[in-house]
């Protein structure tokens, strides 16, 4: 399991990072809203343990602005323990929310149980199109759609960036992390011409010059 870690607290974040690699968690360490945004657009990790104090923002607001339409569960870890902030953020739709000091061990039994919950649940669906993502399998119409690994692993990238723009440049990069092998821009286009086809749906939308992009359906 991928946890992200947004803490600045050097001290504080060793000590959990050690914990958590204990019990097998792979740990991606951030300590500002800046290179957690950059992290975040290329990348979905299974779950955020996310500081409200940050030097060049508010975690509350990274929450809203760029996790909370990715549904990557998200648990608050913060020095206030005041009643509003709590009730804040689970309003938000966070998961969970500890306030320091606090026990590691507690923080891990919180996550496991979301983890837990969100394995069973882990499946987006737009329009007639469904995405199981722990299974890496799509449906069409509840019909198992044939997608090569590396379409299934585009396509993911884009289902967990919902209503976002995913950049020609970010799904380059990503290609070359999967593969080891360099790409251009063309390449995406084929890719990308590729799964339209095979899935014979508009959900996947061009943003000419710039990207693609998923938009979730209304509720």
């Amino acid at each position: 399991m991928n946890i992200l870690l947004v803490e600045d607290n050097d001290s504080l974040a060793k000590g959990l990072m050690y914990s958590l690699k204990q019990k097998k968690f792979e740990i991606i360490h951030k300590t500002n809203v800046k290179t957690t945004k950059e992290f975040l657009s290329i990348n979905r990790p299974d779950l955020i343990i996310l500081d409200i104090s940050l030097p060049d923002g508010n975690g509350f607001e990274l929450y809203e602005n760029n996790i909370k339409n990715k549904k990557i569960p998200t648990v608050f870890l913060t020095a206030k323990d005041e009643e509003d902030d709590i009730v804040k953020g689970l309003e938000l739709g966070a998961d969970d929310y500890i306030t320091k000091p606090f026990s590691t061990k507690e923080l891990i039994a919180r996550m496991n149980k979301i983890l837990l919950r969100e394995k069973k649940n882990y499946v987006f669906k737009v329009k007639n199109i469904e995405f199981n993502l722990d299974k890496m399998i799509v449906y069409k119409d509840k019909k198992e759609v044939t997608l090569t690994s590396l379409e299934l692993k585009i396509l993911s990238l884009l289902f967990t960036n919902l209503n976002k723009v995913v950049t020609r440049n970010s799904i380059i990069d990503k290609i070359w992390e999967w593969t080891g092998n360099d790409v251009n821009d063309n390449t995406v286009t084929v890719y990308l011409k590729r799964i339209r086809e095979k899935l014979d749906t508009d959900i996947i939308v061009t943003i000419k010059g710039i990207g693609y992009r998923i938009d979730e359906d209304e509720k």
